[in-house]
């Protein structure tokens, strides 16, 4: 089995899609609040997947750093700061600068 990471906006696409091909009442209540929170997104799945490659392509962002990057959606520099530091990533302002630039493209 390999591992992959997915956003919420995918996840969004895969729990509509497999609601809707179970009917209604399919979902248990952990599912049905999985669909709720992922429905808060507002960007497509391709969107959020080009945000991680572009992201991906910066030197110090890893994968899981920039689908939580496609996941947050950060608008402002303290927010891209706060998951840089939380995942110890040295913090300069051109990184900053470029991924709010990759961010804004999507929006």
């Amino acid at each position: 089995m390999s591992e992959e990471y997915v956003t919420l906006a995918e996840v969004r696409d895969l729990l509509s899609a497999e609601k809707e091909r179970r009917g209604e009442g399919g979902f248990n209540q952990i599912q049905n609040s999985a669909l709720t929170h992922s429905l808060s997104i507002k960007i497509s799945a391709e969107d959020a997947r080009a945000i991680v490659a572009e992201a991906s392509a910066l030197e110090q962002i890893t994968e899981p750093v920039a689908v939580k990057i496609a996941d947050i959606l950060p608008k402002y520099p303290s927010e891209v700061r706060a998951i840089l530091q939380k995942e110890r990533i040295a913090v300069d302002e051109a990184l900053v600068n470029s991924i709010l630039e990759i961010v804004a493209k999507y929006q």
